[in-house]
């Protein structure tokens, strides 16, 4: 990765330091090394705020230049920041809502004369939160391999096959057009393997994570998405897999069905649709995520979905959220969220609902802002499409 793109995310990270009056940061968890040094490594970013950033590294051992160190074990770290002339921190930031309890324990008592604060995690999502114009590129490049890809899921179908056969396909499809695979997610509250497909009654199964829908899986380890459902006529298929094609994790939903559905599976769809139209209407820089999530609440209460809305018996409490290297970043559109959009963020934007004996209906797509408003990113069929 360039080294001016590194530095501009890297200062984002140092004006936030400068405000809560911290002077240094130690980086160490996968996705914050990626997005300061444009890679992962086994090892630690050091981020003064006044000096330029020096990489730590146990593994892989062929890294070289100005600023890296070989490193065995972190009680190294003082004694090598001293030989590269770093000033030793003062006050000091590390990732405690994502490090071990130990890790950060040990990482800490390596530097006794600092104050450590538990703020890094915070600050450097909330950099994060707002994109780069190089990380907005391959939100493009991502969102336009992902549609390629859901283009091609009807080809895929064959009579008489399971939502798991089905999702395997699709999956396949996904790798073809370049998906890593990986949906990385922050906090150890979710797990999911490259996306969900729910078909039927599945989705209206609660899972214990914080998705939109649920669907119980094919196994108690991994409680959500297909759980083996046979897709019969007259049932919805919702394919929902995460288009991480770039490092940077695209969420898109579409809908599926086998022949004709009844009445009232439109309806509901266009609903989402107007609900869709409506927050991309309102959507722009300076509003705030709660009178997003509002205005959506109002067109479903309108339309009698209430029910319905965001899954069944169980229902999620938002409608987007935001994306990035994880699938669930800044900002959250819910209630009580009074953080203003800015340009550079980008969101998923999820409108659902359930319909009991048919399954889901709904949209999501991927948004970045702009200066006026927003840019829709996943360009692909919104209709229901019969297989």
């Amino acid at each position: 990765m360039l080294q001016p793109e590194l530095k501009r995310r890297r200062d984002k990270i140092r004006v936030l330091m400068a405000q809560h009056g911290i002077d240094a940061a130690l980086i160490t968890c996968n996705v914050n090394l990626f997005y300061t040094y444009g890679r992962i490594i086994s090892g630690y970013l050091y981020l003064p705020l006044d000096a330029p950033a020096h990489v730590f590294v146990k593994r892989p051992n062929d890294i070289g230049g100005e600023h890296a160190h070989p490193i065995r074990k972190p009680e190294q770290l003082p004694d090598l920041m001293k030989e590269a002339g770093l000033p030793l921190p003062k006050r000091l930031m590390l990732e405690g809502d994502e490090l071990p309890y130990n890790e950060y324990s040990r990482l800490a008592a390596c530097f006794p004369d600092a104050e450590v604060l538990n703020v890094g995690t915070a600050l450097i999502r909330q950099a994060r939160s707002v994109k780069t114009e190089l990380e907005l590129e391959m939100f493009r490049r991502s969102a336009a391999a992902h549609a390629k890809a859901y283009e091609q899921v009807p080809s895929v179908y064959k009579t008489g096959m399971t939502d798991l056969q089905f999702s395997i396909e699709i999956e396949r499809l996904m790798r073809l057009e370049g998906c890593l695979g990986i949906f990385r997610v922050f906090g150890r509250s979710m797990e999911i393997f490259m996306g969900s497909l729910l078909a039927g009654g599945n989705a209206a199964v609660p899972s214990p994570y914080d998705f939109a829908l649920g669907g119980e899986g094919v196994d108690p380890s991994l409680p959500g998405g297909a759980n083996g459902t046979l897709i019969q006529a007259g049932q919805t298929v919702m394919v929902d897999m995460g288009g991480n094609f770039y490092g940077y994790m695209c969420d898109m939903s579409r809908v599926f069905s086998v022949g004709r559905l009844p009445e009232k599976a439109y309806a509901a769809h266009q609903t989402c649709l107007e609900v869709q139209e409506t927050v991309a209407g309102l959507a722009k820089p300076g509003v705030a995520c709660e009178d997003l999530y509002n205005a959506a609440i109002r067109v479903v209460e309108k339309a009698g979905w209430s029910d319905c809305f965001m899954g069944a018996g169980q229902k999620a409490k938002f409608i987007g959220h935001g994306i990035g290297l994880e699938i669930n970043e800044a900002p959250v559109l819910a209630p009580r969220i009074r953080q203003e959009l800015e340009p550079g963020m980008v969101f998923a934007l999820e409108p659902k609902i359930v319909l009991p004996g048919i399954g889901p209906v709904g949209i999501e797509n991927s948004w970045a802002v702009t200066a006026e408003g927003v840019e829709k990113l996943t360009l692909c069929r919104e209709e229901i499409v019969e297989l």
